[in-house]
């Protein structure tokens, strides 16, 4: 895949560049950051609302401005770009989870468990993504106390969207395992009396994960979409402890009141991280789909 990338067009090695930066810099938010916004003594109701520093009346210490509670744009935008990159990456990791094992034992075992799980699917796919999201997050946060803490609210959108998301794992992974079932390694390691699981996860999931890392690919930028979109819909992070969707949400209450950067930035660090996976992910797709390898480098 790494010498594959570096044959890659112009465009992939640009968004792959960003993508990475974006990544490590908020995994990295405590050492780069300029403050903690999640500390309240780290900001000042005195600062809140401040420009950009390069606009009149701006501050050299918020290079981005500050919010309505003084915090520090920037530091807010790398620590709500690293919440969003771990809960899309944990519903990915979920979802794949899930869906490869479903995929697995719907395809290998087949009959009325096949069956089962995929009807199970359809009625999934059935819902759009984010009102089913939204009905699980709903449903949580009235059975879970304190759903909505920044403690819990990370793994309530991690189910949440995951919950949608496994079923074209499961789909694209079943699909591979009934073709792979009827090859001869397959035949000759159950008549030496292999067990079915180790039949199942040592010898066919190797084979089928292709697929699966490029579906993970192209859904890690859905899943941190959707992170957004619900934390917009104030059923994601709490604010104290935002995300990108958490601060596109507070600043599209100032955004008619001319204070334009709260909404700006964050909004704009999410389309340029989204954007940046999906022309990897596109990339990516290409490269493992055989029609389309000899064509495209």
């Amino acid at each position: 895949m790494i010498g594959g990338l570096r044959k890659a067009p112009l465009s992939v090695l640009i968004a792959a560049g960003l993508a990475v930066t974006i990544v490590l810099v908020a995994l990295a938010a405590p050492l780069v950051a300029p403050t903690n916004p999640l500390d309240l003594a780290s900001f000042n109701l005195i600062d809140a609302e401040l420009p950009p520093a390069w606009v009149e009346g701006g501050d050299p210490r918020f290079l981005l401005g500050s919010d309505n509670q003084g915090r520090d744009m920037l530091s807010a935008i790398i620590y709500g770009a690293r919440v969003s990159i771990l809960i899309g990456g944990g519903a990915v990791l979920v979802a794949a989870s899930l869906g490869v094992a479903l995929g697995l034992v719907a395809g290998f075992v087949g009959g009325r468990l096949d069956a089962l799980i995929m009807r199970i699917g359809d009625v999934i796919l059935s819902f759009p993504t984010i009102l089913l999201a939204l009905m699980v997050a709903g449903v949580a946060r009235a059975v879970i106390p304190d759903a909505s803490g920044p403690k819990l609210a990370p793994f309530i959108l991690i189910g949440a969207i995951a919950t949608h998301e496994w079923v074209q794992y499961a789909r694209t992974v079943r699909a591979a395992t009934m073709v792979e079932a009827q090859k001869d390694y397959v035949k000759a390691v159950r008549v030496i009396g292999l067990p079915t699981r180790r039949i199942m996860f040592g010898h066919i999931l190797p084979n089928v994960m292709s697929p699966v890392l490029v579906i993970a690919t192209i859904n890690l930028a859905a899943a941190v979409l959707t992170e957004a979109t619900l934390s917009f819909l104030g059923v994601g992070m709490p604010p104290t402890y935002p995300s990108l969707g958490t601060l596109i949400r507070i600043g599209n209450e100032f955004v008619f009141s001319g204070i334009w950067w709260i909404a700006l930035f964050p909004a704009l660090a999410l389309v340029i991280l989204v954007l940046a996976v999906n022309v990897v992910g596109d990339w990516v797709r290409d490269r493992f789909n055989p029609k389309l390898r000899g064509r495209k480098a």
